[in-house]
């Protein structure tokens, strides 16, 4: 592949145009299987597109090329992003690895984990799990009880985690434990382990929108590599703050990779299901305002979160920006699905059965997956507390008392 280094974007476009067009299966056009437990079980043609996209690193076009990543310019990513969009592709290289683990790893890695674990995420080789919050430790995770004991040449990790998303299809979980009961925060260290051993035990936690992606997680005796802690022994606390950061950014959108294409426009939608005026525009003034406004809220959103993105790398440690952009983006998005059902009117009512198209189906399941994302990845209200501390310096009250 030629090396553009950013300036070319045009020959760079028709590289990519060309790359989609000669490996992207028609089949997946406007779908988007990694949205859904499909990913757990793939098609050939699913296949065929994630090993295309993971060979060329174009699924993490940002990462270091050393790694697998595309090693490209931020510029040339947003070609990508466009490229898929235009085809109906979607990004076949995601999941928490790509989301969260891996930046992370990036940062707080040491050489030969980097080199062991961060290929196969930008190849799809293998999903990650999270194992953070447990049934006592939500909100204050710090007061997480999940045991980690040095047995010489591993650790033995004993204890419980709860909402962790993906983990019965999961290979690989990147996980907090207590390692010093003496202390809170200074007590905790991250490590990672396979998932593939007699120690883990998985439940999926049936949802109302019908679908299982949260679990709960049992730890008996479950083995930890020495090679595996990732930081420190005990500094696993500001470890998991950065990767909080790339989670929660990942979470509205900002981490600009998810492509999904294919899907319709609200406005389009709109279009179809309440009609034109002679005009040619949504027949129904209040809706077409406010799917307008919708949409200029969403592009303002996403530059904003870029210029935040951009800026952090300079950090040497967590942005509490990532709070307002984690409760500004999820209630965007809120509202694009209530839109949505809004449009599609009782068609977008529908649980089951042949009178209802499958995107009128996935529409109202959507809407009520959708109303999960004020509350994992940090619920709103959590986040405004730390908008207010950190970032208005407002006392705390609870402390006050």
């Amino acid at each position: 592949m030629a090396d553009f280094g950013g300036t070319d974007l045009e020959a760079f476009r028709a590289e990519v145009r060309a790359f989609v067009e000669a490996n992207f299966p028609a089949s997946l056009k406007g779908k988007n299987p990694m949205m859904r437990e499909e990913r757990a079980k793939p098609t050939p043609d699913m296949e065929a597109w994630r090993k295309a996209v993971g060979e060329r690193g174009w699924g993490t076009p940002t990462w270091p090329k050393q790694y697998g990543g595309g090693g490209l310019s931020p510029a040339e990513a947003r070609v990508i992003q466009g490229e898929f969009a235009r085809a109906g592709a979607y990004n076949p290289i995601g999941g928490m690895g790509v989301m969260m683990f891996g930046p992370t790893l990036l940062e707080y890695g040491n050489e030969a984990q980097k080199a062991e674990h961060i290929p196969p995420i930008c190849r799809g080789d293998i999903q990650w799990c999270q194992g953070f919050s447990e049934p006592g430790a939500g909100s204050d995770l710090a007061s997480l009880a999940t045991k980690c004991e040095d047995k010489g040449d591993h650790y033995e990790i004993n204890g419980s985690k709860i909402w962790t998303s993906g983990a019965q299809w999961a290979d690989w979980c990147f996980c907090l434990v207590r390692t010093d009961t003496s202390k809170k925060h200074e007590g905790i260290s991250f490590v990672l382990f396979t998932m593939h051993q007699p120690g883990v035990e998985v439940r999926p936690i049936p949802l109302i929108a019908g679908s299982s992606p949260f679990c709960e997680t049992f730890f008996t005796d479950a083995r930890a590599e020495k090679k595996d802690l990732v930081g420190p022994l005990n500094g696993g606390w500001t470890i998991a703050k950065r990767l909080l950061q790339h989670e929660r950014s990942g979470l509205t959108g900002a981490g600009g990779s998810g492509m999904a294409g294919g899907a319709k426009s609200l406005e389009d939608m709109a279009k179809d299901y309440v009609g034109v005026d002679e005009q040619g525009r949504i027949d129904d003034q209040d809706l077409r305002m406010r799917i307008a406004r919708n949409a200029m809220d969403w592009r303002a959103f996403q530059q904003t979160a870029m210029r935040v993105m951009s800026e952090s790398k300079g950090n040497s440690g967590p942005s509490t920006a990532s709070s307002i952009l984690k409760n500004a983006g999820t209630q965007l998005m809120q509202e694009k699905h209530e839109l949505a059902l809004e449009v599609m009117g009782h068609q977008g009512l529908g649980w089951e059965g042949e009178a209802f198209k499958p995107e009128e189906l996935a529409a109202v399941r959507g809407w009520l997956f959708g109303k999960a994302f004020t509350i994992y990845g940090g619920s709103q209200e959590v986040q405004s507390n730390i908008v207010s501390k950190r970032i208005l310096g407002l006392p705390d009250l609870t402390q006050s008392k």
